[in-house]
């Protein structure tokens, strides 16, 4: 009898620590996203934007919370946007935008839940309870960072709302995303405090894969100048995404933060 009760409750320890294994990869796997009505608004006044956190592109999972929503002109100054609703899946609101050329929609950086993660040769990895650590592996406390963004443009494109902010991490578009065709190479480079960010993996994704079951269009590095390329072969919404591991500012609430930057883009 109490042998079978140790039993049961080793496999009640077991299944608790593969749960919660599991379920830190599902939270760390969970991507940002803002996905607006239109990229060309033509001569509409305002769009309709759709935030959340999801495993599969545009399909929402997570309400994006407490996260400080605003936009950037064409004037390059910053703005408010309309009254955001929570519903459980997405959180939704409208920006409206009279005057012409482009305009940056961003979540601003939100910071989220806490966990910890060690470093595995150049990787970092999510630490599951109970599991047992690499040897010489440490376990340090991470707070999970997210800014996701896109671009929209009324009338002709500008560029003042592509100029970086210099704040963490971030992805200047050096081709403008609302003129790209399908076969037409897109640049950018990523920043991280402003500073290029050598061979950070980026992954491209397509909202199409959820259909076609192709959902990664392209998974690149940066460059030394923490440059990369891609050249869509179909027209469709993507999104890029690029994720790193660092150290947190000073006074920060955790002293490491895993930063995850996406952006939304179509091809016409």
């Amino acid at each position: 009898m109490q042998s079978t009760t140790r039993r049961s409750r080793t496999r009640a320890a077991m299944l608790a620590a593969t749960t919660a294994f599991f379920f830190a990869g599902q939270v760390q796997a969970h991507m940002p996203y803002l996905l607006p009505s239109v990229f060309d608004m033509g001569k509409r006044g305002h769009v309709l934007v759709q935030a959340s956190f999801s495993d599969n592109l545009f399909i929402p999972d997570i309400a994006m919370r407490d996260a400080p929503f605003h936009l950037i002109g064409p004037d390059g100054k910053e703005g408010p946007v309309g009254t955001v609703s929570h519903l459980r899946d997405a959180s939704m609101f409208e920006a409206d935008m009279q005057a012409e050329g482009t305009y940056r929609l961003t979540s601003g950086q939100r910071f989220g839940r806490k966990g910890k993660m060690y470093r595995a040769g150049d990787a970092w990895k999510m630490a599951g309870h109970g599991q047992a650590l690499p040897a010489g592996a440490e376990l340090v406390e991470v707070q999970s960072a997210t800014l996701a963004e896109a671009y929209v443009t009324r009338g002709a494109p500008s560029d003042a709302a592509l100029a970086p902010r210099g704040v963490a991490l971030e992805i200047q578009a050096l081709t403008h995303p609302n003129g790209v065709g399908r076969d037409g190479e897109m640049a950018f480079r990523i920043l991280f405090d402003g500073q290029p960010l050598a061979g950070a993996d980026v992954t491209v994704l397509r909202g199409a894969g959820a259909y076609d079951g192709r959902k990664v269009a392209a998974q690149v590095r940066s460059g030394a100048d923490g440059r990369f390329t891609f050249r869509p072969d179909d027209a469709g919404i993507f999104l890029v995404m690029v994720r790193h591991r660092a150290a947190a500012p000073a006074g920060a609430e955790t002293p490491y933060r895993s930063y995850t930057y996406t952006l939304a883009f179509d091809v016409i």
